[in-house]
């Protein structure tokens, strides 16, 4: 399992980079960034597509685990759980895989993407995915991100 300080002292690595600078209350992530969330979208059709649908809709019966003990993967849009998340857990799902961080046996087959993508690519994708949701569901998301800091 992957302690949580780690996970703070790579958020504070990833904060210092100033394409990343959102406003204040708003979480972690550059979702109002034109630039950051189109770089995301081509992360996320390339890297995350396969798995969480190019509409960000996941895949059928994302709430029941398969024959092998696996949930399928959740959508991210608005109809999903990710934007009940804050954004530093999401990142840490994203870079460090849901595994690491459940622990306890726990079986996913969402894999970390720390090896794969930089934590700024990380911070795109989930911008990304954050720029398509309605307003009161990021205003909420927001809220939930004041919640956690």
């Amino acid at each position: 399992m992957i302690e949580k300080r780690t996970i703070i002292f790579g958020l504070c690595l990833w904060l210092a980079s100033p394409s990343l600078a959102v406003a204040a209350g708003a979480g972690l992530l550059p979702y109002r960034s034109a630039v950051d969330v189109a770089a995301g979208k081509q992360i996320y059709d390339s890297q995350c597509a396969a798995c969480h649908g190019a509409a960000l809709e996941g895949q059928a019966n994302w709430r029941i685990r398969d024959e092998e003990g696996y949930l399928p993967a959740p959508p991210h849009d608005a109809t999903g759980h990710t934007w009940h998340h804050p954004d530093a857990q999401l990142f840490a799902i994203v870079k460090y895989g849901i595994e690491a961080l459940v622990g306890n046996g726990y079986k996913s087959q969402m894999g970390g993407y720390g090896d794969t993508l930089s934590d700024q690519e990380i911070a795109q994708v989930l911008a990304y995915i954050k720029s398509t949701w309605p307003e009161p569901v990021i205003a909420q998301h927001n809220l939930i991100n004041q919640r956690a800091d």
